[in-house]
Order: structure tokens, then sequence, then C-alpha cells
């Protein structure tokens, strides 16, 4: 019988100590995805070279072996105000603190030291992937006619699959996602502009970086830069001029609200972000204009704060 590709289930559980199995369980530790890909053996290979042999291939060495998953989360309320979502440990792999307000809100920001790591059990119909030491990068898109969403791309440390249980995931934290709509948005605002949204698009950027040496292997987060696309109705220059905004590099803030309970509230706030060059667009007849932002740091690591509540 072959292996079934839909019976894929993803474990996510965040490492005490780097590296060390904290062993995630189906039903604690299940994490509902969507798009799941898999490398299972990423690195590269090294020529030896040799010579006195007769022409033809030589047996190379492999080197550098990691493990690097990509997935798609839904980015929703947690079903309470104050509680933990379910996936909060893909955010918190992908450097950003975790901050609970009993009874209010979870707050995410970036962070530039002391990054945390997830172990990820991937199980493909009985074949298991383990990466510890797992560290990731996020890119999160709200557009219209969808549902929020974040695509997490984790960079593990390599161990050699072995055979498994297919996991029994427990799925009940996982909230369904709202559509994006005027009724479930009811707030977007970009230097002001309270403009009609077609999409957002905010990408982290980590640099994830394997290592592999002498009294060391790790994935380390070396950079990051926020950066993406606003695509809105083009605004008449009277009511609000980007280009102005964009020749003269102005610093002002971004704000999306998805969602109206609580419980089920996204909110995303970016309080200096440069517009890029604008361009136009065609939207079923409609001028557009895509707008490239970059989320620019004050303090540090205060570019962008996704609160969920």
């Amino acid at each position: 019988m072959p292996l079934k590709f839909r019976r894929r289930a993803v474990l996510v559980k965040p490492e005490a100590t780097y590296g060390v199995d904290p062993i995630p369980t189906g039903a604690a530790n299940a994490i509902q995805l969507a798009d799941v890909t898999i490398s299972p053996m990423e690195g590269q290979e090294v020529e030896r070279n040799l010579v006195g042999r007769s022409i033809g291939e030589q047996a190379k060495i492999l080197v550098g072996l990691h493990v690097a998953l990509e997935a798609t989360i839904e980015l929703t309320g947690a079903g309470a105000a104050g509680t933990v979502p379910a996936y909060g440990p893909m955010l918190r792999a992908c450097a950003f603190s975790e901050t609970v307000q009993a009874g209010v809100d979870v707050v995410y920001q970036p962070v530039s030291v002391d990054e945390e790591s997830v172990a990820v059990y991937f199980n493909l119909d009985g074949n298991r992937h383990v990466l510890l030491g797992a560290r990731g990068t996020s890119t999160i898109r709200v557009a219209g006619s969808d549902f929020p969403k974040a695509t997490i791309r984790l960079v593990g440390l390599w161990s050699t699959p072995a055979a498994a249980a297919y996991p029994t995931p427990d799925f009940s934290a996982f909230q369904t996602p709202l559509p994006v709509t005027r009724a479930n948005t009811p707030t977007f605002t970009l230097h002001g502009h309270a403009g009609v949204m077609h999409s957002l698009e905010i990408a982290q950027n980590n640099e994830l970086v394997h290592r592999d040496l002498v009294n060391d292997e790790s994935v380390v987060i070396t950079d990051r830069g926020f950066a993406g696309t606003a695509v809105i109705d083009a605004p008449a220059l009277a009511a609000q001029n980007f280009f102005a905004a964009a020749e003269a590099q102005t610093l002002a803030a971004l704000q999306l609200v998805h969602g109206t309970a609580a419980g089920a509230i996204v909110q995303i706030d970016a309080p200096r972000v440069q517009i890029g060059r604008p361009s136009y667009g065609d939207a079923r007849g409609a001028a557009t204009l895509s707008l490239p932002v970059w989320l620019i740091p004050n303090a540090g690591d205060d570019e962008i704060t996704l609160t969920i509540k």
C-alpha cells in the first residue's frame, strides 16, 4: 500500500533547552496547518575530486544536513480574550515574544536576542521526521475574499527519519477564521488614510542560518527586516498623496483590526511605516494603488505588534 499524502500531521512544542526534544504529543501540541511541505534533507554535497581513477562519477560526502518545513496558519482569535492562540508556538519559533494579559489579550512582538526554538514532529502516514532547534520566519497576509493567514518557514536540525505511529491530533483549540469583509474587518488605516484595502502582506524576512561547526550546531536568526505591500483603491491626490509621502520618506502608522467580538480579534499595529514607490493597478475597473511598505523600528523590537484579543 502506498503512503497517503493527505495523512500529514505536524506537532510543535517550544524547547526549554535548545535542541533537546521536549517530546510533543498529538493531544497537546498538534498544529492545524494548510499547504504543508517539507524539504526533508537539505544541505550540500562535497566533491572529493580524486585522481588516479577511471573517468566517471565519484561518491560524494553530504554535509550541512538540516530540515525545512513550510506551512500556513490561520490567523484567528483564541476563542476568549487573554487566551493564547493554539498557533502561538509557531509565532514564538519566528522570534516573537508572547505576553499574556489574562482576560485581556495576548501580544506578540519581535525580539532580537534569546530567540526561542521549537521541536517539530512531521509525520507522513507513519514516516516521522523530527526537527529539533527549529527557528523560522513568517509572512502575514490579509486579503479580501479570503481570511487572515501567515506562512511560516521553519528550519531545524537534522535527525534520521524513523517509523512512528501516526498521531491523533487534537485541534479543538483552533478557531474557524472569519473572512475579510467590511463587517468583519472594521479598521484599516495607513498614514492616517482609511483606504479601501484589497490586500496587505507583511514579510518578517528573518535570515535563517544553519551552522554545523566544531562545538556548535544550531539554527540562528542573523537579521530581519519587516517589509511588504498594501494594495488599496487609489485615492484622489487631494485626499491623500502617497507619492508625496514616499518622496518625503514620511514615517507614520499602519493599523488593521480584524474581528469585532472578544476572543475573535486580530490586530496589527506598526507605528513607523515608510512608503516606497507607489504604482497604479486595475481591479475590475477600479484604479488601485500598490504601496511598498517598510516597517521601521524606533527603540528596537517595536516595528510591529500583533495582538490577539
